[in-house]
């Protein structure tokens, strides 16, 4: 199992750190960077400036949200910044949500399964430097009836194949993901539900494809926070705001996937409180209702025994690539835990 790295979102209050996070985890082996973006800074102009200096770490989109650009567009940014990271880009893809896509970007969010197979295939079919042509429900390319014409791209990857995956949570969105990805992107993994939340789901999409899960990517992102085994309690309580913000928050109320996938995990009663309270305003008090549990097999917590024997937990679920995402109150904090995830890596023997 590989580790990779999360610097989520640029404007999040540690931006000056960022990049010596990139860079120490560029040192210490870690296999990817990813980089996301929501309606704030742009995943693709952070990619380049890490790209920019490092040496050996991949980066990645975590994700590139597919209402913000046409197919053909990020086609051309990956290609870019394949080329000029020297073959070290993977392009990571997600409709968003109702409120960004609809709100930010004016997409309607409709038939999102459908748009995001034409959106792969146009892509897949610009990358590969074909004419592009396309005729289907969401994209015809050129548009019937004007001067456009078939193009073709003009830059040249590194790669033949850059990897690509999709961030998906549903279990249609994970059944099509592995049809016709090369990865999936997890968020909220619990290693003990992995299997019926996920892992089932993309192996019947690989069936589907003729394929196994050989080779596929399975790659979920954990908080990270390294202490003591008895501040366990204390550590869970630092992402009781983020678990908040996704299972409450995110979304609207009838369309919040992480606030079902907690269902999923078998708290859907406490689900509901979470939603009920952060749309009320009662951020706290959705915080407060949380289960400690949840927070426990979604985040990765305590001493470095205690979280390489997660780390083997994750790898006997199936992941193949763990993504970190360390907290801390300091850069050295977050260096730390980078230091940290790669002495679990090498005591739960993935290494």
């Amino acid at each position: 199992m590989r580790l990779g790295i999360n610097l989520g979102y640029w404007g999040a209050g540690m931006d000056s750190d960022n990049l010596a996070v990139a860079q120490e985890a560029d040192r210490l082996g870690y296999s990817v960077c990813w980089a996301a973006e929501a309606y704030g800074s742009d995943a693709a102009t952070v990619l380049s400036w890490v790209a920019a200096q490092t040496e050996r770490i991949d980066i990645g989109s975590a994700i590139f949200q597919i209402p913000a650009r046409t197919p053909a567009m990020t086609a051309m940014t990956a290609a870019t910044l394949d080329s000029l990271s020297g073959g070290r880009f993977r392009l990571g893809l997600g409709v968003s949500g109702p409120q960004v896509s609809e709100g930010w970007y004016g997409v309607k969010f409709d038939k999102p399964l459908a748009r995001t197979r034409e959106y792969v295939d146009i892509v897949r079919k610009a990358m590969s430097r074909e004419r592009l042509s396309y005729e289907g429900e969401h994209w015809t390319l050129p548009l019937p009836g004007g001067p456009g014409k078939p193009l073709k791209l003009t830059v040249h990857p590194q790669r033949e194949h850059i990897p690509l995956y999709i961030a998906a949570i549903g279990p249609k969105n994970l059944q099509q993901t592995g049809e016709i990805a090369d990865g999936a992107l997890l968020i909220f993994p619990s290693a003990d539900h992995l299997e019926e939340t996920a892992v089932s789901h993309l192996r019947a999409g690989r069936e589907r494809a003729g394929k196994t899960l050989d080779g596929f990517d399975i790659c979920p992102t954990l908080p990270l926070a390294v202490g003591a085994d008895n501040d366990v309690s204390a550590l869970a309580d630092m992402f009781r705001p983020y678990t908040a913000l996704y299972v409450g928050g995110m979304g609207s109320p009838k369309q919040n996937f992480y606030n079902q996938l907690a269902q999923r995990m078998g708290y859907g009663k406490e689900a509901a409180e979470i939603q009920e309270k952060y749309l009320s305003g009662d951020k706290e008090g959705a915080a407060a209702a949380i289960p400690e549990q949840l927070i426990d097999q979604t985040t990765l917590l305590g001493s470095v025994e205690r979280i390489a024997e997660r780390m083997q937990a994750y790898a006997a679920a199936g992941v193949t690539t763990l993504t970190l995402a360390p907290a801390g109150f300091s850069l050295e904090d977050r260096l730390a835990s980078l230091r940290a995830g790669t002495e679990a890596l090498e005591r739960a023997g993935l290494a």
